[in-house]
């Protein structure tokens, strides 16, 4: 007796897969939610909570003198957003985040294909290099403090013997100046980090494939292009997106070194927060509409991040 095919409904091809959604997988795998029940709990508490309690002292105004809260709306963000200091605050942030992220990159990169090669010294020169990474940020802001000081300085005392600056060098109370100084301490302090994760990266190159490619001829830029960088992708993407929420986060540097000044000319989001915060007035209000904004930064790093993470999201899985 002949078995009578299955009909689909209209407009669905035979040999698509369905894509369930998240209710759908959350329910087929219910039972591996429990294993993980204890942390999602401890996240709620100590992650949700605070985001939760931050989103919501935002819509008030709070003030040293008056420990009521009133409520205002969205005033706090729309004063916010209508402040030129929000938008000074806005490039310092920016500059920061991306020079300290694109050449921490870069320099860690180069670093890191010199160390891959055999020579002589090269444990000693990797652990030298390796330094400034292990060396506590707030250590690191003090010594680059008293070395760009201007009056007694190591480097602005050095170079005035040597003869080749006549003048004291001005570098953390110059507004033209300080927050590139920033982001050179900045970049000495994590390119070893970005020069790690490039020398694990540089592990996983199949030798086969190079000794492969030499043999056929190839150069060692074509070597480099087509078969050591595709590899290197996926570490420096991640890498690139871990480096830029650290320095959206930075505080210790930028706060130690400069305390944001001159005149706010190295204020950065993290500084601007913990001033309003703890400043004058304690306004905890505006500090917390100040703090969700960088939250939506964040989020949207975060976001790509979890998608280089997990190589674009979840992989389509079959129904039933």
């Amino acid at each position: 007796m002949a078995t009578q095919a299955p009909t689909l409904p209209a407009g669905r091809s035979p040999n698509r897969r369905e894509v369930p959604g998240v209710l759908s997988r959350m329910r087929r795998h219910a039972a591996d939610y429990l294993y993980v029940a204890p942390a999602i709990i401890v996240m709620l508490v100590v992650i949700g909570y605070p985001l939760v309690y931050t989103v919501y002292r935002s819509f008030f105004f709070t003030d040293a003198r008056d420990p009521s809260w009133t409520w205002t709306g969205i005033s706090n963000y729309t004063g916010i957003l209508s402040d030129n200091l929000f938008w000074q605050v806005t490039r310092n942030t920016f500059v920061w985040t991306v020079g300290s992220t694109v050449l921490a990159i870069v320099l860690g990169f180069a670093a890191a294909m010199v160390l891959h090669r055999e020579f002589v010294g090269r444990g000693l020169l990797r652990g030298i290099l390796l330094i400034p990474w292990v060396i506590s940020a707030v250590a690191a802001a003090y010594i680059w403090k008293w070395m760009l000081h201007s009056d007694y300085g190591l480097i602005s005392n050095q170079l005035l013997a040597w003869g080749w600056i006549s003048d004291a060098l001005v570098v953390l109370d110059d507004r033209s100046r300080v927050m590139s100084a920033l982001v050179v301490v900045n970049v000495w302090k994590e390119f070893p980090f970005v020069m790690i994760m490039v020398m694990a990266g540089l592990q996983t190159v199949p030798q086969p494939l190079l000794r492969a490619a030499r043999v056929d001829g190839a150069s060692s830029w074509n070597q480099f292009r087509h078969i050591t960088l595709p590899h290197l992708k996926g570490v420096l993407l991640i890498t690139t997106l871990l480096l830029a929420v650290t320095n959206l986060n930075s505080f210790t540097l930028p706060f130690l070194m400069t305390g944001g000044g001159p005149a706010n000319a190295s204020q950065l989001w993290i500084t601007e927060i913990y001033k309003i915060s703890f400043g004058a007035g304690l306004r905890y209000g505006e500090a917390s509409a100040y703090s969700v904004i960088l939250f939506l930064f964040m989020a949207i790093i975060g976001y790509f991040y979890v998608r280089a993470l997990t190589g674009g999201g979840p992989k389509n899985e079959e129904a039933g």
